[in-house]
């Protein structure tokens, strides 16, 4: 006694149209177990539903039909192929809700930025350089100043002021330039330490119009703009490095909110 199924009665066990099924068929998904030569009519047996299921649910979560097909032709490492297109979705969800957050902070009426003046002396520091794409940017700082705070633990030393980065002009223009992460120190505490150490450096003096950020790096840009702008229309803006310094950044809290980030425009 056969087991095997028409088509119609396969697609009310997997709640798979007909149409959807044959589709599959043609190309090599999902391969019924008997296909009549005169007819054509098409028989699946029971057994298949578990993978017609999964199919289902698969397509349900945006993941491609050759992905798909790798799954299902290599069922011991199903689990692994599932698990990393679930990292991806989520990792797409947690983009999309930061996305969300940043358009309804941007419908909120912003309050004017605050502009003040200040000249910074030349100040030693230690630092990591490198050609950064805007999209690796974060994972880039992560590591730079992973580094940096460990060099400077290693020796004894402690920061002299907020860690920063600057970007280049280039960074903004071509959505890749040079970034600087740095860590002030202070003058004479790693004398005889980082003797020709490339990490040695000392930060330009430059005088600046300088706003505070509140919030994540994402929005960011709101107070660019409106920092920017207040240049424009005030000052002349010097084609030098913007310098963020990060008075509250990840190194102190989880919460991207608490966040607060000086942005330093330099000028004439």
């Amino acid at each position: 006694m056969t087991t095997a199924v028409q088509i119609g009665e396969f697609s009310r066990l997997c709640h798979l149209s007909a149409k959807t099924l044959r589709y599959y068929h043609d190309i090599g998904l999902l391969v019924p177990a008997d296909v009549d030569p005169d007819t054509g009519h098409r028989r699946y047996e029971p057994s298949q539903v578990g993978d017609a299921h999964l199919i289902r649910r698969l397509r349900g979560l945006d993941m491609p039909l050759a992905e798909i097909r790798t799954v299902l032709a290599a069922p011991g490492s199903r689990a692994d192929a599932l698990t990393r297109h679930l990292d991806r979705m989520e990792a797409e969800l947690a983009r999309t809700r930061d996305v969300v957050a940043s358009l309804r902070r941007l419908l909120d009426a912003t309050p004017p930025i605050t502009v003040l003046y200040r000249s910074h002396a030349p100040v030693p520091a230690l630092h990591i350089a490198g050609r950064v794409a805007r999209e690796g940017v974060a994972a880039w700082c992560g590591s730079s100043f992973g580094e940096l705070f460990g060099t400077l633990a290693a020796l004894g030393a402690d920061p002299a002021g907020p860690a920063g980065c600057t970007y280049s002009t280039e960074f903004f223009e071509q959505d890749e330039g040079e970034v600087v992460a740095f860590v002030p120190v202070l003058p004479g505490a790693l004398d005889g330490e980082l003797d020709g150490d490339a990490r040695a450096m000392v930060l330009p003096g430059r005088r600046y119009a300088v706003a505070v950020h509140a919030g994540p790096f994402s929005d960011c840009d709101l107070t660019y703009g409106a920092l920017g702008a207040h240049v424009a229309e005030h000052d002349k803006a010097l084609p030098e490095p913007i310098v963020e310094q990060y008075l509250v950044g990840p190194q102190h809290t989880d919460d991207p909110d608490r966040y607060r980030t000086e942005v330093c425009w330099p000028v004439a």
